[in-house]
């Protein structure tokens, strides 16, 4: 399969100069690590100390990345991006929930959502995060296999419930609810739950979705033992593949710990894992449906390449391309102009309280190698181009 994500005309046609400016000059930022520790420091001390700095981040780093602060506020962005093809994930980004207040609202927001998105041809996936419905720490004890309290039994109780209740409003919808995965130590018990989910709504098609880490060697052999079971049991997978986010506190904690680390050994080791976890899921569209998200060229032109060998359609429901927005754009848009199916998540919330995901952005394209260099060539080609 050719590469033809070289095409920054098409890539880049939905934004203005202006836009295409910021773009540039927030990737030679992000390519500086010591830029990015100094912005990240003075950003996190101008908001605890409540200056007013929230018009200028809005107007850089949060408009790129962010698709507004409410849903919709979201709509501009998304009905401009879906005449281009292109769909969008709405993803609200507000982290670190702890009370069962907070975790309520997640599920009143979440299912208010699903509403929301029932009617837009344009956004046709939900997402969530497991400690959005619970405790880090809970999860954390049910996953190790500890004997809960009876009080601990009951708060269990209520995360479960949240799901379901989020996966049945999904579910009668008819839209695909799309699961991340946080880090390894509690990562077992949000597969138990989503497990139970698959096998209550994904009879007939894939509408509940975990994500595979697969910068963690044992991804893959967990993919091929659930699979194993819905085969079995009669259910759909649906799962989405990324590498991962939380490598260098994974490794971190293992060595604190004492425990072998569940990470790859190499960035190498990573891309063959990938790889051959998408080879499996395009090898058992039958019983698998995949979101592939990813910045990575040749895992999609991999994708490519065994859709057109096998002879799929290139619009299958049953297989989608995911880039954040604000990256990876002559990924997202030179795919759609293919009509491949595409989305881009899009993070939304107060700015203060999405701050926490911006950083992490900033963070994980300063430590990807490569990432951040190559869109820097792809916005410099595109700012010459339009310059002749």
């Amino acid at each position: 399969m050719k590469n033809f994500f070289d095409n920054t005309e098409i890539a880049f046609r939905m934004k203005s100069d202006s836009e295409l400016e910021r773009a540039f000059f927030l990737f030679k930022m992000i390519a500086h690590q010591p830029l990015v520790r100094i912005g990240t420091a003075v950003t996190n001390f101008a908001i605890r100390a409540h200056l007013p700095v929230e018009g200028l981040i809005r107007a850089t780093v949060f408009d790129h990345f962010c698709g507004g602060v409410n849903e919709l506020d979201c709509m501009k962005t998304v009905d401009a991006i879906h005449k281009a093809g292109v769909c969008s994930v709405l993803d609200y980004s507000v982290e670190g929930n702890e009370t069962e207040e907070e975790f309520d609202s997640v599920v009143a927001r979440t299912l208010k959502l699903l509403d929301f998105v029932k009617e837009k041809e344009a956004i046709p996936f939900a997402v969530f995060k497991p400690t959005a419905m619970g405790r880090f720490d809970l999860y954390v004890k049910v996953g190790e296999g500890k004997k809960l309290t009876a009080e601990e039994q009951e708060e269990w109780d209520r995360v479960k419930l949240r799901f379901d209740t989020v996966s049945k409003r999904a579910h009668d919808l008819n839209v695909a609810l799309l699961i991340d995965a946080e880090e390894s130590w509690m990562q077992d018990a949000a597969d138990s739950i989503i497990e139970e989910m698959m096998r209550k709504y994904n009879k007939e098609k894939a509408i509940v979705f975990n994500t595979l880490q697969l910068y963690r060697w044992d991804r893959f052999d967990y993919l091929k033992g659930l699979h194993d079971r819905a085969k079995k049991d009669g259910f759909i997978v649906g799962m989405k593949l990324v590498r991962g986010a939380y490598m260098e506190k994974e490794n971190e904690r293992a060595e604190e710990l004492g425990y072998e680390t569940p990470i790859c050994a190499s960035k190498k080791d990573t891309d063959d894992n990938y790889n051959k976890t998408v080879r499996y899921m395009m090898d058992h569209l039958d019983d698998l449906s995949l979101f592939l998200g990813t910045h990575n060229e040749e895992s999609t032109l991999l994708v490519l390449s065994l859709m057109e060998e096998k002879g799929i359609s290139i619009n299958d429901p049953r297989i989608w391309f995911g880039q954040l927005y604000g990256m990876s754009d002559h990924i997202s848009y030179n795919l759609a102009a293919r009509e491949y199916n595409v989305a881009k998540y899009l993070p939304f919330g107060p700015v203060r309280d999405v701050m926490p995901y911006l950083i992490r952005r900033a963070e994980e394209n300063t430590s990807v190698a490569g990432q951040t260099t190559r869109e820097l060539s792809l916005l410099s080609a595109e700012r010459k181009r339009r310059k002749l």
